[in-house]
């Protein structure tokens, strides 16, 4: 995927964009033969990107087409994507909200957001401080959104996430068996100083993690994006980490043990 299509235009828009970048002022016909976009289509494509103001036309007979300049069009398109995401996280929020309504006892009163993407900086600072909390252990499945992210990008998060791990805190890992696609033949050296159990299933619905069986995180996937993080929801309400924590013992008993206890 493209910058321009992650921004939200089609293949046929980013297109005719470009040639009309290169081309300045043409016909509908002549972008199509400079283009490639077949002519079947190029009247809709030209319509859509004027409506969304990445054209202008001229009033000239035929009418032609001229590009905007490229720093307005990304503002534009930018403007467009952030409309959508804020859309997309309220309709998340909606969904997590019957959720909690369906399968907790209560709803938290004690909770936060942060946004960051995997492996970003903040989102490293952030898991080392939450994981340096546990006193006794900590408790995490492994699912979406990791499962479609690369090593590369996991590694930063698990060593943030075992640098944050104190002298005799006992770590569980539950992990999807598409993680286990991902994670590294090394894993069992990187745990190998750790108090630290492996198991797997085959399935996870949901990331999360609970310390000491009274604060968890859970990951909020990106909607635009299936290999990335939208961020991370904190709840310190003790019937909420209850409820994870039985959760987490439930799955963990009929997990595949790999390694560890």
């Amino acid at each position: 995927m493209t910058e321009l299509a992650e921004l939200g235009l089609s293949n046929y828009e980013e297109t005719a964009y470009r040639t009309l970048l290169v081309t300045g002022a043409v016909s509908a016909s002549d972008l199509s033969d400079a283009s490639g976009v077949p002519r079947g289509r190029i009247y809709d494509v030209l319509n859509g990107l004027e409506a969304r103001g990445i054209v202008r036309t001229q009033s000239t007979d035929p009418t032609r087409y001229t590009p905007v300049d490229p720093e307005t069009v990304v503002d534009r398109l930018l403007a467009e994507r952030t409309r959508e995401l804020a859309s997309e996280f309220d309709r998340y929020r909606s969904v997590a909200a019957s959720v909690r309504a369906e399968l907790l006892p209560a709803p938290p009163v004690d909770s936060s957001f942060w946004l960051g993407s995997l492996g970003s900086e903040e989102m490293r600072a952030a898991m080392r401080r939450h994981v340096r909390t546990a006193r006794e252990h900590v408790r995490a499945t492994v699912g979406p959104p990791y499962e479609r992210a690369s090593w590369e990008t996991l590694q930063t998060e698990v060593d943030a996430f075992l640098d944050g791990v104190g002298d005799g805190v006992r770590v569980d890992l539950l992990c999807s068996e598409a993680v286990l696609d991902v994670l590294p033949e090394s894993l069992p050296d990187l745990l190998a100083d750790r108090n630290a159990a492996v198991r797997s299933v085959p399935t996870v619905g949901v990331s999360f993690d609970v310390i000491d069986a009274a604060a968890v995180t859970v990951d909020v996937p990106d909607p635009l994006s299936p290999a990335d993080r939208l961020g991370v929801v904190g709840i310190t309400d003790s019937e909420v980490a209850a409820a994870f924590e039985a959760r987490f013992e439930r799955l963990w008993t009929e997990a595949e043990p790999l390694l560890g206890r």
